[in-house]
């Protein structure tokens, strides 16, 4: 099938002047709940407190990892820094996670003795918490679309909105019935939903750290491609990954018939040009072996268990 690259384009200083204005939105949201939470006694409002830190916390890191991102390869990244923001979506759903399973922790003691809640602190400030969250998630809606760093933190921002909204529930049923059971319970779900999003978010960035192939990319069709070009006999040692979130790379030896290693220069153009127009490959890197004296038993995928290289580079 072939690679999908459209993105949606975000011009980088109206994306980096959108998470700023997030930035501060959330940290002011994060210290307004600690601070009307400790008051309170509600640990949902905590919890959508660590929540906003996250978000924060997550913000300032794909901040970083935009402004590194853009750097040139260099000497000592020859690659580039592209990498950074893979990195950084990580980092956002680890820490998703281990908030999620202190969260469920907390929220089970305080089930077992619920404490004394001030409903209408925890419904005024889940109100304005609501009002930021949406605010933040609208702010990078439109850019998550493109970047795996970016849709961190908007699925940050959207479950945040959804807490809140549980917040509010809970605080109106602790004013109106007194059902202080009900805050720890909002907790649990909160944390529940977290682990939710980053169980299902964080296989990708680990994918692409692993150098794993792209998961929208079918290796098989890629190779049956190369196969089928003409004048090529075979091909093995193949490596296909993702440098960056955007950017496919593939190196592999590719065996040449005689005919094929006569007219080298025009077999590595077509096959070049097929990688580049049915895969979206720009980034291959090919090694020519002739079919008399090409690798014996190699195998298809990795660096394969030949003893030595006895192919011809070009």
């Amino acid at each position: 099938m072939p690679h999908d690259h459209s993105h949606t384009h975000i011009d980088p200083k109206s994306g980096d002047r959108r998470v700023s204005v997030a930035i501060w939105a959330n940290g002011l949201l994060t210290v307004a709940q600690i601070v009307g939470g400790i008051l309170s006694g509600s640990l949902a409002l905590i919890a959508d407190a660590l929540h906003n830190f996250s978000d924060m916390a997550s913000l300032v890191i794909a901040f970083a990892a935009r402004k590194i991102a853009r750097r040139p390869a260099d000497e000592r990244m020859t690659f580039g820094y592209g990498r950074i923001e893979i990195v950084a979506a990580l980092i956002n759903y680890t820490t998703l996670i281990l908030i999620g399973f202190y969260l469920i922790y907390e929220g089970g003691m305080r089930m077992i003795d619920p404490p004394e809640v001030q409903g209408w602190t925890v419904v005024i400030l889940g109100g304005v918490a609501l009002v930021v969250d949406t605010l933040t998630a609208l702010l990078t809606y439109s850019m998550q679309k493109g970047s795996v760093n970016i849709r961190a933190l908007f699925l940050h921002n959207l479950s945040d909105a959804l807490a809140s909204v549980a917040v509010i529930v809970g605080g109106s049923l602790i004013i109106l019935y007194d059902m202080r059971w009900v805050d720890p319970a909002i907790t649990i779900g909160i944390a529940l939903y977290i682990l939710y999003l980053a169980f299902t978010e964080i296989g990708g960035p680990i994918r692409t750290l692993m150098l794993g192939s792209p998961p929208d990319l079918d290796c098989e069709s890629v190779i049956d491609a190369m196969r089928g070009a003409e004048g090529v006999a075979d091909v093995h040692h193949v490596h296909l990954w993702q440098m960056q979130e955007h950017e496919v790379a593939l190196d592999c030896h590719v065996v040449l018939t005689g005919k094929g290693w006569a007219s080298i220069e025009s077999t590595k153009q077509r096959i070049k040009d097929t990688l580049r127009d049915r895969f979206g490959i720009a980034h291959s890197s090919l090694e020519f072996e002739h079919e008399d004296c090409a690798h014996e038993d190699a195998d298809l995928y990795g660096h394969g268990t030949a003893s030595e290289d006895v192919g011809h580079s070009h």
